[in-house]
């Protein structure tokens, strides 16, 4: 049976949605939710995964995965898990690595249909010139999740 809950993170509400199978879903919502009070035990490893995220001491999840999608969508996002956290890459190398350098459009929309925020850190896919596009999430928050990642913290001067 799936299970759902709403946590807080500093970027608003977070859906996590699973099962025996595994988390085949985390989404950022654009609304206040209530925040669920008891987490079911088969997402509680995910929460805590998120929270220490977002604190800053996790760089990789190690959780059990099943994301609903196609075979192309479900390649695309094995290959996102590959990229390490505080690095980038461009839809062009993403292309590149999903074997066909034409397919740029496709793995964008493979990319933006990516069921599991940051857990497939779609957020670290930016232009070829450098600018951050397109971001299911808004890119508010994707220029927040690159900050959070980047080993040059800005420091601030007041």
């Amino acid at each position: 049976m799936e299970e759902h809950c709403i946590i807080e993170t500093p970027l608003g509400c977070a859906k996590i949605v699973g099962d025996t199978n595994g988390i085949s879903a985390v989404t950022i919502l654009n609304s206040e939710e209530k925040v669920t009070d008891i987490i079911p035990e088969i997402l509680e490893d995910c929460a805590i995964q998120l929270h220490e995220y977002f604190k800053g001491t996790r760089q990789q999840f190690n959780l059990k995965l099943d994301a609903h999608g196609t075979d192309f969508q479900k390649k695309v996002w094995k290959v996102l898990r590959q990229i390490p956290y505080g690095k980038t890459t461009t839809y062009l190398e993403l292309s590149k690595h999903v074997g066909d350098v034409k397919a740029i459009r496709a793995v964008a929309n493979a990319n933006g249909k990516n069921p599991l925020w940051i857990i497939v850190p779609c957020h670290r896919v930016i232009g070829s010139d450098g600018s951050l596009t397109g971001y299911a999430g808004g890119l508010h928050r994707k220029k927040w999740l690159l900050e959070l990642e980047s080993p040059y913290k800005q420091q601030s001067l007041f």
